[in-house]
């Protein structure tokens, strides 16, 4: 993988994580938790369709479109588990 391809990844990752934070709200311990879950989820899914040889929203050598889709998945699952514990602990 080129620097340019890891640089690409870091900044749309982090720019995912922050616009899923701008949207959602929270503190910086949540902005924190959702850049890392978008960093997690962006490599994974980069990773993940280069394994299995997808080719889904490639730029060059990165899979933008699989670590996408895995970075909000993993964004929203977070957010879900959140807010379920939230509930859990109010009743």
């Amino acid at each position: 993988m080129t620097y340019p391809a890891i640089l690409l990844g870091v900044l749309l990752s982090t720019l995912y994580g922050a616009a899923f934070h701008f949207f959602r709200g929270g503190s910086t311990k949540k902005l924190l938790v959702d850049l890392v879950l978008s960093w997690l989820g962006f490599w994974l899914g980069d990773s993940l369709a280069a394994y299995m040889t997808w080719s889904f929203g490639s730029v060059g050598v990165l899979n933008v479109g699989t670590g996408t889709v895995l970075s909000f998945a993993l964004m929203f699952i977070a957010e879900l588990i959140d807010r379920f514990r939230q509930n859990q602990t109010a009743e």
